[in-house]
């Protein structure tokens, strides 16, 4: 265990070096290189075929969807897009690899050469170069556990064999756990916006692995990196390159060597361990596979792909601050999702104030949903529900007294607002004569209170107009009534 003694300034003198892989299934419906589906959760040893169990005899076949979806992840990853890229043999053994190779790429991948814009702690953007993105097909899955002898035995489930990957791999230009994060989280951002994957690191269509070195500050030469394999969330992520880093340190430190090695990250520990030394490169013995002909992205495919790239995030969210004049926090809720944001747009068009439609969505509902750990698509209350709500605030309709109990009545019943409204027809008090006489019941009542007011204390308004609105349940209009009480006080 890497002890608590480090002290901040023994810290500060080194530097991480961090990059990250990430392996990304796309959502194609069939597998790679074969017609079987590429479906999560099926059966295990179903979707299975001569041609993803490498039988004698069988040929692959590419999918073209995977490479529309591997040039469009590329495009929007900054990459730039190789014209003729080569699948290769990677040889080795594993339990799950039942053909004894993967077909990926090595020397002329798909793409490289791209790039991610994250923010740093100081408030400033960096830049992340990715070095390459790479097709490949994935392998099956080894199963540990959940058998009545799987402490004796390994269980298969091939399914996954032959299901389309792009893998990711960033420049080690990463420096803190941080950075990895946000590094991570803009990337799933962007392959959601494109469709491309769904991005699940629960099923397994999300994975990344962390390479991890530290090294004195000045150093030319990065130090020894350690792989950190099976990660299932980008928090833990987070958490495995921290305990690396220390780790690391306190073995410098203390005399000793780093090693080369495979570790895997235990969350329930909260440490990393051992799972195998890699002092020497693997050597894959990677050759062109014969089976398979170059990969020709044409300047057509490329010109038809990039017209499918959509509004990425960052753009949008800069797009949404000015037309909307949302804050930064309120901009990245948003757009969190391109569904959530489309239908945001798409409501907020349609309302006399697209700001506060947003207040209301991520204030009132929002808070509500948290309150019952509910997802936004969970919300008995629609878009439109909440454009309504919107659009009878502007029009001093309702008072946000009075919408806050509806959407405590919707929540309640679970109906959208508008039938609410609609039964509960809550109406404010526009009548300047009612509530002219109201206002004169208080002021007579608090003679004190007035004296106050008129011997400077101007913040004594507020306490006229909370009196009149509990006289009038909550149903005086706000506007009109803090204007007569200032009349009146005035008078």
């Amino acid at each position: 265990m890497v002890s608590a003694a480090i002290s901040p300034g023994v810290l500060a003198k080194y530097e991480p070096v961090i990059g990250l892989e990430v392996h990304v299934q796309l959502l194609t419906a069939t597998k790679a290189f074969c017609g079987c589906a590429n479906r999560f959760g099926a059966e295990p040893n179903t979707n299975i075929c001569p041609v993803c169990l490498g039988l004698p005899g069988a040929l692959p076949v590419l999918n073209a969807k995977a490479v529309e979806f591997a040039t469009l992840a590329s495009l929007a990853l900054n990459c730039q897009v190789r014209e003729r890229s080569i699948f290769a043999r990677k040889n080795y053994f594993y339990p799950d690899l039942p053909k004894g190779y993967q077909i990926s790429q090595f020397d002329k991948p798909i793409a490289e050469h791209g790039w991610i814009d994250v923010p740093t702690a100081n408030g400033e953007t960096k830049r992340i170069g990715i070095t390459r993105l790479h097709m490949e097909e994935d392998a099956g899955k080894s199963l540990h556990e959940g058998h009545a002898n799987s402490a004796t035995r390994t269980y298969l489930d091939l399914n996954r064999c032959g299901t389309p990957l792009c893998e990711i791999v960033s420049e080690p230009d990463i420096r803190t756990p941080d950075e990895a994060f946000e590094y991570l989280t803009r990337m799933k951002e962007i392959l959601l916006y494109t469709e491309v994957s769904d991005c699940n690191m629960e099923e397994g269509s999300l994975r990344c692995d962390a390479n991890v070195s530290v090294r004195l500050k000045g150093a030319p030469k990065f130090g020894t990196k350690v792989e950190i394999k099976n990660v299932n969330s980008f928090r833990f992520v987070r958490l495995a390159i921290e305990y690396e880093i220390e780790r690391q340190i306190e073995v410098i430190e203390s005399g000793g060597i780093i090693r080369q090695e495979t570790r895997l990250w235990d969350a329930n520990e909260g440490r990393t361990y051992s799972m195998r030394s890699k002092e020497q490169a693997h050597d894959y013995r990677y050759f062109p596979e014969p089976d398979l002909p170059p990969v020709i992205v044409s300047p057509e495919l490329l010109s038809e792909t990039m017209k499918k790239i959509p509004e990425l995030p960052e753009a949008r969210r800069a797009r949404m601050i000015a037309e909307y004049e949302l804050n930064e926090q309120d901009a990245r809720t948003l757009t969190a999702s391109r569904e959530f944001a489309d239908r945001f747009e798409a409501a907020a068009k349609t309302a006399r104030s697209p700001r506060r439609v947003a207040n209301l969505l991520l204030s009132e509902v929002g808070g509500r949903l948290k309150a019952l750990g509910l997802e936004q698509e969970q919300s008995p209350v629609s878009m439109a529900g909440i454009v309504q709500a919107a659009d009878l605030l502007d029009e001093g309709k309702i008072s946000s007294k009075q919408l806050k109990q509806l959407l405590d009545v919707s929540f309640e019943t679970g109906e959208d607002f508008g039938p609410v409204y609609e039964r509960e027809k809550p109406e404010q008090i526009t009548d300047a004569s009612a509530l002219e006489k109201m206002i004169d019941e208080v002021i007579a009542a608090n003679p004190k209170q007035v004296e106050q007011y008129r011997a400077g204390k101007t913040t004594m308004a507020g306490f006229f107009v909370g009196q009149v609105m509990r006289a009038s349940k909550g149903q005086a209009n706000p506007a009109l009534l803090n204007e007569l009480v200032t009349k009146k006080l005035e008078g």
